[in-house]
């Protein structure tokens, strides 16, 4: 069995920044032993499948170690190979994830956008380990579902920050750690680590805007705003919270091509 593959730069506007995604079109489902295997070997921060049914593309993740609930680089990858490589007419595409349900991204003039289901933050007590972990203070505390915000002082220290990975993986392997401050040039910044699903920093991470854009939105009083994820590849992304959901627009390029041999 032959598969094709792309590897394909999201949330960025030229190769070498955003965050890379594979993405493995499919004509009907594998075996998911396979598909981890496949993501394992890709050691990328996602790889992504998908199926065309009907009207509609049934979409899965995979870091190298898990499948996950909701990806967005990945997400935004798809529809890039869908538009791009695959000549798909119209200009929104319907996906749908048995983990998370009906998602879409639509082309628009910043790019393509991405309408995901809002996760609100609740504030929560600082566990007794994260600031060690981070090396830094943490002003304020919130949890929604697998995330943990940790809102810090400013942008120039959330750039310095070097957290214990390993630390970090002992104490709180299912959350994954949304660092976060109010930006200087944008409206907030951030970084995600996520050790414990073999992903110590994520370059781009659409899902976890799913939670800052609900959280900024009420300190900030805005809909509308503008992230930078200031890791070392770095992505900027529109963000719009619209009621329950939220639209989170970027743009991709295709980095390679290839096949896989099965």
């Amino acid at each position: 069995m032959t598969l094709t593959i792309y590897q394909i730069d999201a949330f960025c506007e030229k190769i070498f920044k955003g965050n890379p995604a594979a993405v493995v079109p499919l004509e009907k489902w594998i075996d998911d032993e396979l598909m981890q295997n496949i993501a394992m070997e890709n050691n990328l921060a996602e790889t992504v499948f998908f199926v065309k049914e009907n009207d509609k593309y049934a979409i899965r993740w995979f870091t190298p170690e898990a499948e996950i609930r909701l990806c967005g680089h990945a997400t935004l990858a798809s529809a890039h190979y869908l538009f791009e490589h695959d000549n798909y007419e119209g200009d929104v595409i319907h996906f749908h994830s048995h983990l998370s349900g009906p998602l879409a991204v639509t082309k628009n003039n910043k790019g393509l956008e991405l309408n995901f289901p809002s996760q609100k933050p609740s504030l929560s007590q600082k566990p007794d380990f994260l600031e060690k972990a981070l090396g830094c203070k943490v002003n304020q505390c919130a949890i929604e579902g697998m995330f943990l915000v940790a809102e810090i002082e400013s942008e120039e220290l959330l750039k310095k920050l070097t957290p214990d990975f390993n630390l970090i993986n002992k104490e709180s392997p299912d959350l994954g750690i949304i660092v976060t401050a109010k930006g200087k040039e944008v409206d907030f910044v951030s970084r995600f680590f996520h050790p414990g699903i073999g992903i110590n920093e994520d370059p781009v991470t659409g899902s976890a805007h799913t939670v800052l854009i609900p959280y900024w939105a009420e300190k900030l009083q805005k809909e509308e705003m503008i992230a930078h994820q200031v890791s070392k590849r770095g992505g900027v992304l529109h963000c719009v919270l619209k009621e329950d959901r939220v639209l989170i627009s970027g743009t991709a390029v295709t980095y390679l091509k290839g096949e896989i041999y099965l």
